[in-house]
């Protein structure tokens, strides 16, 4: 079942692995259903550092997904594929996706798709997928967060910092955030976290140890942070790390983690599977779209670009300038 649909649409195409100067725009045939997927005339595509890490050749889509970069949108669907249940053409929603979100159209499996929350805007619900779909399995369902525990999230101004801040405050933890200057981690408080730390002036680990350790880090950066992390856990502690803005690296003591019984792990979203990614889904519908809804979580807007400055989008992402969510207006209508 599907609406009317042009044969082409623009996209903003990878030219070439490289700077965010190879992002391009072209002219693409507009997908269709398969099975149990939707189509979405996409209104918002979300900006995400996983687009920034394809776009510099370092994030191959998974086998089958579309080559285009694009991890989240919100919009209209407009076909239906086989197997489709629970949805009709024309509902507004947004949606995690296995790539293809800067263009006019993407195909998504329907059981990704979620419908724009009460209250919120097609361009703040194209904010939500990627960034909720990612905190609530490694803060909740990985990271087990409990009521009362010290929750430490790295790159608190960050599109997930924010989110992790707001839904970690939300289940009643204690919430430590780290960001590089005064504003953002104002901005981190004023979300709601109980310490803001200012990693160039003040030491995470010494904070934390003082007050009896995190119980949880979520962890972005990697690299000289791994380390430190351990340090700055209570004991019986664990760390998630879902990136590694400084790399994988790094030397640890394991004699430490035994003896602390500490647990480190972590997660990518990308490569699960699409009942794994529809499981988190249907978490999110019955236990954050409510607090969504309650005004208890809402994304942090930082810019919006038009499809075709999507180059535009990519420097100001990796500039680390921005505070939440950057995103491109592709149709715009709300």
């Amino acid at each position: 079942m599907t609406l009317e649909l042009p044969q082409t649409m623009r996209a903003i195409e990878i030219s070439e692995f490289g700077a965010p100067n190879v992002l391009k725009l072209v002219e693409r045939p507009v997908p269709s259903a398969g099975y149990g997927q939707v189509v979405i005339r996409v209104a918002y595509a979300g900006v995400n550092r996983p687009d920034a890490l394809q776009r510099a050749g370092a994030y191959a889509p998974p086998k089958g997904a579309s080559d285009l970069p694009g991890l989240e949108a919100s919009g209209e669907i407009v076909a239906l594929g086989e197997g489709v249940t629970g949805w009709n053409l024309g509902d507004r929603v947004c949606a995690l996706l296995p790539g293809g979100g800067y263009a006019d159209y993407v195909a998504t499996p329907a059981a990704h798709c979620l419908p724009v929350p009460k209250g919120l805007s097609l361009k703040e619900a194209a904010c939500l997928p990627e960034t909720c779909f990612t905190v609530w399995s490694n803060v909740v369902t990985r990271g087990g967060l409990r009521a009362g525990e010290r929750f430490l999230v790295h790159g608190g101004s960050s599109g997930i910092g924010t989110t992790a801040i707001q839904l970690a405050s939300a289940l009643g933890a204690r919430v430590y955030a780290t960001a590089g200057s005064d504003d953002k981690c104002a901005a981190c408080v004023g979300l709601g976290a109980d310490v803001a730390i200012n990693y160039r002036d003040e030491d995470f680990v010494e904070i934390l140890k003082a007050d009896g350790g995190a119980h949880l880090i979520l962890d972005m950066v990697g690299g000289d942070y791994i380390p430190r992390n351990i340090k700055a856990l209570a004991d019986d502690g664990r760390l998630v790390h879902i990136a590694f803005l400084q790399g994988p690296k790094a030397e640890l003591n394991f004699a430490q983690i035994m003896a602390r019984r500490l647990t480190v792990t972590g997660s990518t979203l990308r490569p699960q599977s699409d009942l794994a990614k529809a499981r988190i889904a249907r978490d999110l519908l019955e236990a954050v779209w409510p607090l969504i809804e309650a005004g208890k979580l809402r994304p942090v807007m930082d810019s919006t670009f038009a499809l075709a400055e999507a180059a535009i989008a990519h420097a100001r992402m990796e500039g680390s300038t921005h505070i939440g969510k950057i995103v491109l207006e592709v149709a715009g209508a709300d």
